[in-house]
Formats: C-alpha cells, sequence, structure tokens
C-alpha cells in the first residue's frame, strides 16, 4: 500500500515539474523569444481624445517630419557578435550634439521617430537603434535592457568615433527607459550628459510579476523562477540580475523621469521607485491621464517644453 501511495505521489511530483517546464518554456516564447506578437495591454486604436487639437497637430506634424527622412543606415557589432543596425539622421547643422533613441518591448526603433523632430530643431544628430531581437538587428531573445545597455555602451563610442558626438543625451520609452537607465550605472565617457526615461520598469523581474497577475492571472512563483532558469540558459541572464533600481543608483548623470499616472503595462509606483533610487541630479515628472508611453501623444507641446527645459539645464 506504501508503495503505491509513494508511486502516485511521485507520478504526481513527475506530472507537475513537467507542466511547470513547459509553462516556463511557453512563457519564455510569449515574453523573451524574438518574434512572439502577444497583446500586453489594451490601447486605443482611435483618435487621441486626451490631447488637445494643437497637440494633435503637433505630433502629426512630428510623425510626418520622421516619414519624410532618408537616414543612414549604421551597424555595430555586440559583445556576443550580433549584428546590431540603426537608422542615423545627422543633422544640417550638426554642432556635436547627439541624442540616442530607445524604443519599447516587440517595437523598433522608428516608433521613436516621433521624438526625432523635437531633437533636430535643438540641433541634435539622431540615432534609432533597432534592439537586439527586434527589427532588423540580430539576436533571437530580448534582453528587456539588460543586454542592451552594454549594446548601448558600443552605440556610444561609434558616435563619438566616428560620427564627432561631443554631447551625447539617451531617452527610451518603457524597455528603452529600463534601458537608458541600466545603461547610467556603467562606467559612461564624459560625452554623455543627460538621460531621459519614459515609463520605464524598476526591474524585469518586478514587471513580469505585474504581467503575470494582470494578463494571466497568475502567481509568480513558482513559474516565473522556471522562466528565469530557462532564460539564464537561452539567453544567458536571469530576471533577478537585471534591475533598473540597482543599476540607477550608480548614476551620476543629469536625469528626468517621466511617468503617465494612468499607466496600466508598467505601475506608476515603478516610476516614483526609480526617482528615489536614482543617484545624481534628478527630475519626476507625473504625468496626469496618460497610459503607458501616452505623455508625449496627450501633452505634446508640454512634454517639448519639459525635455528643452532639462537640455537647457544640461548645456
Amino acid at each position: 500500500m506504501k508503495r503505491k501511495i509513494w508511486i502516485t505521489l511521485g507520478s504526481v511530483v513527475g506530472i507537475f515539474l513537467i507542466g511547470l517546464i513547459v509553462a516556463g518554456h511557453y512563457f519564455y516564447s510569449q515574453g523573451v523569444k524574438r518574434g512572439t506578437e502577444i497583446e500586453i495591454h489594451k490601447e486605443a486604436t482611435t483618435v487621441n481624445a486626451v490631447a488637445s487639437e494643437g497637440d494633435q497637430v503637433l505630433l502629426a506634424e512630428a510623425k510626418a517630419w520622421y516619414d519624410e527622412q532618408n537616414p543612414e543606415l549604421l551597424e555595430t557589432i555586440s559583445f556576443d557578435s550580433l549584428r546590431l543596425k540603426a537608422k542615423y539622421i545627422r543633422n544640417e547643422q550638426s554642432t556635436g550634439k547627439a541624442v540616442i533613441l530607445a524604443h519599447g518591448f516587440r517595437n523598433t526603433g522608428d516608433d521613436m521617430g516621433k521624438l526625432a523632430n523635437f531633437y533636430y530643431q535643438e540641433g541634435f544628430d539622431i540615432l534609432l537603434p533597432d534592439a537586439r531581437g527586434h527589427g532588423e538587428s540580430e539576436g533571437n531573445y530580448i534582453g528587456y535592457g539588460w543586454h542592451e545597455r552594454l549594446d548601448y555602451l558600443d552605440w556610444i563610442q561609434l558616435l563619438i568615433k566616428e560620427h564627432g558626438a561631443t554631447d551625447i543625451i539617451l531617452h527610451g520609452n518603457s524597455m528603452g527607459a529600463a534601458t537608458v537607465l541600466m545603461t547610467s550605472g556603467e562606467n559612461l565617457p564624459d560625452a554623455v550628459k543627460g538621460i531621459i526615461a519614459d515609463s520605464g520598469y524598476s526591474s524585469v523581474k518586478a514587471e513580469l510579476q505585474h504581467q503575470l497577475k494582470n494578463i494571466y492571472h497568475l502567481p509568480s512563483f513558482p513559474l516565473l523562477n522556471v522562466t528565469s532558469v530557462i532564460t539564464n540558459i537561452k539567453a544567458g541572464y536571469t530576471f533577478e540580475e537585471a534591475s533598473t533600481v540597482k543599476q540607477v543608483k550608480k548614476n551620476t548623470r543629469p536625469l528626468l523621469i517621466i511617468h503617465g499616472d494612468a499607466d496600466d503595462l508598467v505601475p506608476t509606483s515603478m516610476g516614483h521607485e526609480l526617482y528615489d533610487a536614482a543617484g545624481g541630479e534628478k527630475e519626476l515628472w507625473i504625468v496626469p491621464d496618460a497610459g503607458h508611453t501616452k505623455a508625449f501623444d496627450n501633452v505634446t507641446e508640454e512634454y517639448e517644453k519639459r525635455l528643452k527645459d532639462f537640455l537647457d539645464g544640461i548645456f
């Protein structure tokens, strides 16, 4: 009888572990593997009713300007031998100022194009990388900013050595915000003058915990732990080590953190957490009624003014 009980118990445990591993691989394919299209939050597809008519015109003009550009395609080779690509717009009146615009999860550099016109008018050259595992760049996985922070060190050096950049700003949205904040904790060259992070998460683990709860209504343990192990095997990093908060504590550059107070994808509390943890001069702007990365769309004129004030404080 006892033997049958132990056999049954062992079978149940075995089935549970197999199921857990299968589920871990599923969530790896959904959240980390390149190319899987998933709905991570609901987003209105109608006209932006929050924005004023003037802001809607400004946004439309910004997008139209970018669509008319003919950017140069740049390449760099990553620390793990991936060929990474970026679009580059050189300012006709270039003075050595450059901005790197970091896109979000499963987007491309083009998705940051709406910000390019503002920076161009401010005299910046503009670099719009496709992150590893996105767009034209190589890579079979998404690093959520952790490995991308090292890629950004390469992009920074490329701008300095090959394009004469002397004053560089890093500006990211969502995963791109986490990327530039994680980059802030590295040993940056003096040419990097400031960082802007819009809708960034406090850590990869915390963000995925939030998504498991909100989208799948599942607890994070043990599923997230198993997925993290699979990610470490396949992509070379764990969710636990990829901490934006730990990196931003080492920041020494002027920092502007932007977050909407109606963000359903990355909780607004993470913006406060990042601000509290950050080293260096820092500013926090919580934007009323703005969803995830929607501050620029909702209040385009004010957003640009905030950016200009931040930049004027640096240059």
